[in-house]
């Protein structure tokens, strides 16, 4: 398979909030690097981007948490897709945006793995897209088990991956991508 020139990268969820102590231990803290290296190639080589944003309560007062990572801030041209939900297709036009620009294959990226990560990628497959997921360019934190038990950031990380290779999506890291490319 390759990466076309019709591919869009997805970056979900790249906020400050995610910066915040208090959300536990992270594993992969190198994700937004890997990021960053993505969506650097997707700018020099012009392929499309877009940008989801979590903000569960538009109607609540602006918070620097809602806002975007630096290292992978949009650019004025590139789209933002505002979301309330887990998922960037539901309560939002991204399904719409996509089929009109004739994007069949999402690369995706951002935070956490096993939640926005994790319920985009499963949509997007059960909507008729190919989904790859960069495995080095997403993240999560440490769960307590509703039985008391705490299962690590790489623990949690690993089975999000394990559970989306294969049905949901391809799994892959940053550097098969970028061989994948087709300049």
């Amino acid at each position: 398979m390759t990466i076309t020139a019709n591919t869009a990268l997805l970056l979900i969820d790249v906020q400050k909030h995610f910066d915040d102590r208090a959300n536990g231990t992270r594993n992969n803290p190198d994700a937004e690097e890997k990021m960053a290296d993505l969506l650097q190639v997707w700018r020099k080589t012009n392929r499309p981007v877009i940008h989801i944003q979590h903000i569960s309560n538009p109607a609540l007062p602006h918070h620097p948490g809602r806002d975007f990572k630096d290292i992978v801030a949009p650019l004025p041209d590139e789209p933002v897709i505002v979301k309330s939900v887990n998922s960037a297709f539901i309560g939002t036009n991204l399904e719409q945006y996509l089929r009109e620009a004739g994007i069949q294959t999402l690369v995706i990226a951002g935070l956490t793995t096993d939640h926005c990560v994790s319920t985009t990628t499963r949509m997007a497959k059960n909507l008729g897209f190919t989904p790859y997921l960069v495995s080095d360019a997403t993240a999560t934190f440490d769960r307590v088990s509703f039985d008391g038990k705490l299962y690590s950031a790489e623990e949690i990380h690993q089975l999000a991956l394990v559970s989306l290779h294969g049905e949901f999506a391809t799994v892959i890291d940053t550097k098969g991508i970028l061989a994948m490319m087709e300049m």
